[in-house]
């Protein structure tokens, strides 16, 4: 009896302290802000190489963290994105009359219409497949309120296909590209890097409602001899990948360096895995010493078609992973961005952190909605933030110096993910298949008392309501495809 008693202490007393140290190593998560989907990883990494035993433990450990963190982290791909962009947008631009109207219906006409452009032509693309396997130069100036616009007349109808390292490389100032469709043909992912490369003096440069596919970094935006190109627009577009990336090349949607005043606005951005190399990507990011740049009211889902590969992908970022002194703006890099302003997105399904500020000062993050994602990282002492409104699934966190201003925000601990608790997930009706409508209806969402600044413009261009909902819209049935529209 006596041994009997004796180890029911000891087995008692190890449960005990299993507790104790379990609580204390939960709480020094906490503390710390590792999320369970970044330690994962980490553990699988740190029991490789070892003997089979640690490795196959090493696995089951990571996976468990993750879908403790994730819920859902194996779930097939989603079809068709069920979204539609939250705008209205005209069918094609006015000519202008003070232009030509060119129409092009091959290659070489295309590079020709391009290659003698003045300012005010537009340049409209007959409807069928163009196929380049050299960069198109884009050099000729368009003016202010006489830009040059390449276009189709119907969205969907003129398909361009690149097997090349640069589609259009625009170096000229004015330029708007409307309603097209473009695609990366490289036979390996590392020759097609850029739809779109803006450089140097291509100030005022548009994209509008158009569809890209399959390159690396579809805008790469960066100045050229000190010259920027500054006060860009990239407006309805659709960028995504069909696969992963493999390749040790950057991989990012919309690459800013160094340029200032653009804005990035109702977009949607999906599908920028990055499997080789540091295996790092971002949905977009502004960097290089910029200032004055905007995301807005975009839809970013890191992981749409593409789920449950291995890497770090991150939703939007002020600052990205750094830029060398050469490449800023003021050639030393104090910071990477000056007063950048990301507000009103939604941001899903990423593997890391859903918004990365890194040596970003004077930052405005306003009514996003984060979820499945890291939450909120605010890094190094030269980034300051200011966090209103915003909705996260995941905690906010200055890291390194970082300095946060919060005021009036929801979010979570880290701690809840490791015990699978997500009460902000729970708000959506079933977020995991893209479905965001609030469970209980619009009325049931979590509202804001006493707004200390006014909400920003919806995400699906629905009507603030008074006082506004956490987050970056009021109803997702707004954003909703509509039946038979193609949209």
């Amino acid at each position: 009896m006596r041994v009997k008693r004796t180890l029911l202490v000891l087995v008692g007393t190890a449960m005990v302290l299993a507790c104790v140290g379990a609580g204390a190593a939960l709480w020094a998560l906490d503390r710390a802000g590792i999320m369970p989907r970044s330690l994962g990883p980490y553990v699988e990494r740190r029991s490789e190489g070892h003997n089979p035993l640690i490795e196959a433990v090493g696995r089951w450990a990571g996976h468990w963290l993750r879908a403790q963190d994730r819920a859902t982290p194996e779930l097939a791909p989603l079809p068709a994105l069920p979204v539609a962009l939250p705008m209205t947008l005209p069918k094609h631009s006015a000519d202008s009359p003070a232009g030509a109207t060119v129409l092009a219906g091959s290659s070489a006409e295309v590079v020709a219409a391009i290659a003698r452009a003045e300012p005010g032509d537009t340049i409209t693309l007959l409807p069928g497949t163009y196929r380049f396997t050299d960069k198109i130069n884009v050099a000729r100036p368009g003016r202010a309120g006489m830009p040059v616009t390449v276009r189709a007349i119907d969205a969907g109808s003129v398909l361009i296909e690149f097997d090349t390292t640069e589609g259009f490389k625009v170096s000229a100032p004015y330029w708007r590209f409307e309603n097209l469709s473009l695609r990366g043909t490289c036979s390996e992912d590392s020759y097609c890097e850029h739809a779109f490369h803006v450089v140097g003096a291509a100030h005022h440069f548009v994209s509008l409602n158009n569809t890209i596919f399959d390159f690396n970094a579809h805008f790469k935006i960066n100045g050229e001899n000190q010259v920027f190109p500054d006060s860009g627009l990239i407006e309805g577009t659709v960028l995504s990948n069909s696969h992963v990336r493999r390749t040790v090349n950057p991989v990012t949607p919309i690459d800013l360096v160094a340029a200032s005043g653009w804005t990035v606005r109702r977009n949607v951005i999906t599908d920028f895995i990055k499997t080789d190399g540091n295996r790092v990507s971002y949905g977009a990011f502004f960097k290089g010493g910029g200032s004055g740049n905007v995301f807005e009211q975009n839809t970013v889902l890191c992981e749409h078609r593409l789920r449950g590969n291995p890497g770090q992908s991150i939703g939007l970022s002020l600052g990205g992973g750094g830029t060398g002194k050469d490449f800023c703006r003021d050639r030393r890099c104090v910071t990477e961005q000056d007063q950048g302003v990301i507000r009103a997105n939604l941001i899903a399904s990423c593997s890391d952190v859903g918004i990365y500020l890194n040596s970003a000062a004077d930052s405005k993050l306003t009514h996003n909605t984060l979820v499945d994602t890291g939450g909120i990282d605010v890094r190094f002492p030269a980034s300051s933030a200011t966090l209103e409104g915003n909705l996260i699934d995941g905690p906010i966190r200055g890291r390194d110096g970082g300095l946060v201003r919060e005021n009036d925000n929801r979010s979570t601990p880290p701690a809840y993910a490791y015990l699978g608790y997500h009460p902000l997930r729970s708000l959506f009706r079933a977020p995991a298949e893209f479905d965001f409508s609030w469970q209980g209806g619009p009325a049931a969402a979590p509202r804001r008392a006493g707004a200390a600044t006014a909400a920003p413009a919806d995400l699906c261009a629905a009507t603030r309501a008074a006082p506004p909902a956490y987050g970056a819209f009021e109803d997702f049935a707004a954003c909703l495809r509509a039946p038979n529209t193609g949209r």
